[in-house]
């Protein structure tokens, strides 16, 4: 009777020490988005930091992420209380300083907190390149099914999520997935350019 109940318990335990195991196998911090491979969410909000020439949009401004179509995104939620914000900031500002004058366009939206608390976070942080709107009602951030700060994600040009970061980007991360969205824009506009079977260019 003692092997019978060993037997039974061995059968009950198996699929959770499974399951144990294939958890030791995942990331953490990896959690699940449907958004990569679709359409980003569309949002258009107000710049309440504006960032710094030649990529500084004026305070008050509308930010539509419509109007990107064509460039790529990059959109970072933040928030002053969020202390893995500080871990990335830097990186998001020289990078984004990086891509001036091409079509790479920074956002950061502003994550359940408020503008002067948050503006006193960019001065100490030593200021942001790139401008950041407000999102008082958390639309966006619920759009993208946020579930906390920083979280990035990166749209191609047209305008489908290709990357989605939880937790704080680097910029050689940051860097490696803008020049690859860059290049399949490229090639895609090359092959749209070019003649078709049968016909002769110019």
């Amino acid at each position: 009777m003692n092997w019978r109940r060993a037997l039974v318990a061995a059968l009950f335990a198996a699929p959770v020490i499974g399951l144990f195991a294939w958890g030791m196998t995942r990331d953490p911090k990896y959690i699940p988005s449907p958004l990569p491979g679709r359409e980003g969410p569309t949002f258009a909000l107000e710049v309440f930091a504006p960032g710094v020439p030649p990529i500084a949009r004026p305070a008050g401004d509308t930010i539509s992420l419509a109007a990107f179509r064509g460039q790529i995104v990059v959109v970072n939620f933040w928030a002053s209380w969020c202390l893995a914000c500080r871990d990335e900031h830097a990186d998001l500002s020289a990078t984004a300083l990086r891509y001036a004058g091409q079509p790479v366009q920074f956002v950061g939206v502003l994550y359940m907190d408020q503008i002067e608390p948050a503006l006193r976070w960019i001065t100490e942080m030593g200021g942001q390149t790139y401008p950041s709107v407000n999102d008082p009602r958390s639309r966006a951030a619920i759009d993208y099914g946020l579930y906390g700060v920083p979280e990035t994600f990166i749209l191609d040009a047209q305008g489908r999520v290709a990357h989605k970061q939880t937790g704080p980007i680097s910029a050689g991360l940051l860097t490696h997935l803008v020049d690859s969205l860059l290049v399949a824009a490229g090639a895609s506009d090359t092959a749209a350019s070019a003649p078709t079977a049968g016909t002769v260019s110019p």
